[in-house]
C-alpha cells in the first residue's frame, strides 16, 4: 500500500525526502532495478482491494498462474520491496561484493528509499505487504536465467520481523528471502533499470504501463501496441472502455518517466516515445567482431531467428547492463539459447 497525498491535482506525488542522501547514501546511490520478467508479464495486482481469485495469463507460449493467499494477490505496490532488494543486490555485484538471497532491511531505508512516508501506519502496511509477497504462490514456464521452474514457488520464500518494543514498537528491520527464481534471473543480469520517478507515479496502472514501456521500448525511439494487446499486457481486470479513458488521460497529462505517451483513438494504437533519457542502442563496450563460427553455433541453438537480430539484442543487452563479455563468442551463444528457449521458433 501507498500513503495518498492530499495534492491529487499533480501528475506526480511529491519527493517525499529530498535530502535522503544525507543520512542513507550508499542506499539512495543504488540505482533502481527490476527483473525483466516482472516488467513483462503481469505478477502483481493493480487493485488497492484484496484479490482471492487464482489468476492464469498466457501470451506467445508463456503461461502464469497466480494464486493468492487469503490476504490477496501481492499487489504493485509490495513489489517495491522487491525492487529495493533488487536493486541492492545489483549494486553490490557492480561492486564486487558477495551477495546471497537473503537479504537484510532497514525499513526506514527502505521506506525513504520507495518514496513513502515513515508513519506508524506505513510500517504497518510494510508487514502487511511481506505477507502478500510470501503468501502468493507462482507456477509459470517463463524461464529465468537458463532454468524453467514448473513448481510452486513464492515471490518471497521467507520472511522475518524484528520490532522495538514487542508488537507495538516501532519495526527495526526485516529480512527476506528472495525465491530461487527471482535470484535467478539476478544472477543471469535479466534486469533493467527504472527511473528514480517510478515510486513518485501515483497509480498502479501508470507504474504498470511504464514498466511495460521500459521493457518494450526500451532505448529504441518509438514502439507501438494495440489498446487490446497492452491492456492484456498490464494484467488489469478494467473493461476495454474504462481502460482506453485511462491511457486518454495518461496521453492527455503525458507524465510517465523516461516515454512520452500518445493514443490514436481511430485505431486504438498507443505509441510510446523515448524522451532521451534512454541512451540509444550502443554496441557493447568491446569493438571486437565475433568469429564466423559463432553465428553458425548461434543458428544451431536458436534455429529459424536471424542471428543479425539476435546478434543486435545481445550488443544492446550488454550496452544496457554495462557487461563487456570476457569470451564473447561463447556468451553470444549462451544468450541466442535462451532467446530461443523463452520465446521458441521465429513467427
Amino acid at each position: 500500500m501507498v500513503t495518498d497525498d492530499t495534492n491529487s491535482l499533480a501528475p506526480l506525488l511529491p519527493e517525499r525526502h529530498p535530502q535522503h542522501d544525507l543520512f542513507i547514501c550508499d542506499v539512495a546511490d543504488a540505482v533502481l532495478k527490476d527483473v525483466m520478467a516482472h516488467m513483462e508479464h503481469p505478477f502483481y495486482s493493480l487493485s488497492k482491494k484484496p484479490e482471492t481469485a487464482v489468476r492464469r495469463y498466457e501470451h506467445n507460449g508463456n503461461w502464469l498462474e497466480i494464486t493468492p493467499s487469503v490476504k490477496g494477490l501481492a499487489t504493485i505496490y509490495d513489489k517495491d520491496i522487491l525492487i529495493y532488494c533488487i536493486s541492492q543486490i545489483m549494486a553490490k555485484l557492480k561492486q564486487g561484493k558477495p551477495v546471497s538471497q537473503q537479504v537484510r532491511i532497514n525499513s526506514r531505508e527502505l521506506l525513504i528509499f520507495v518514496n513513502r512516508g515513515t508513519s506508524g501506519r506505513d510500517y504497518t502496511a510494510l508487514v502487511e505487504a511481506l505477507d502478500r509477497l510470501e503468501g502468493t504462490r507462482i507456477r509459470t514456464n517463463i524461464m529465468t536465467g537458463d532454468e524453467e521452474q514448473i513448481n510452486g514457488f513464492g515471490l518471497i520464500d521467507t520472511s522475518s520481523i524484528r520490532r522495538k518494543q514487542g508488537m507495538d514498537g516501532r519495526l527495526l528491520w526485516c529480512e527476506v528471502k528472495l525465491s530461487d527464481w527471482v535470484f535467478n534471473a539476478i544472477r543471469a543480469q535479466e534486469v533493467l533499470t527504472l527511473h528514480r520517478d517510478y515510486f513518485r507515479l501515483r497509480k498502479p496502472i501508470e507504474r504498470r504501463i511504464y514498466e511495460i514501456a521500459r521493457k518494450h521500448c526500451g532505448q529504441q525511439e518509438e514502439w507501438r501496441v494495440g489498446l487490446i494487446n497492452l491492456l492484456k499486457k498490464t494484467g488489469s481486470q478494467s473493461p476495454l472502455k474504462r481502460f482506453r479513458q485511462m491511457i486518454k488521460h495518461l496521453a492527455t497529462h503525458d507524465h510517465l518517466p523516461d516515454y512520452s505517451v500518445s493514443f490514436n483513438a481511430e485505431n486504438d494504437i498507443v505509441t510510446f516515445r523515448n524522451r532521451g533519457s534512454m541512451t540509444p542502442h550502443l554496441p557493447a563496450p568491446w569493438d571486437g567482431r565475433l568469429q564466423t563460427e559463432s553465428y553458425d553455433e548461434a543458428r544451431a541453438v536458436a534455429p529459424g531467428w536471424d542471428v543479425y537480430h539476435l546478434e543486435s539484442e545481445w550488443r544492446a543487452w550488454l550496452g544496457e547492463n554495462e557487461i563487456e563479455p570476457k569470451y564473447p563468442t561463447r556468451h553470444f551463444v549462451k544468450f541466442c539459447k535462451s532467446w530461443y528457449e523463452k520465446r521458441g521458433p521465429a513467427r
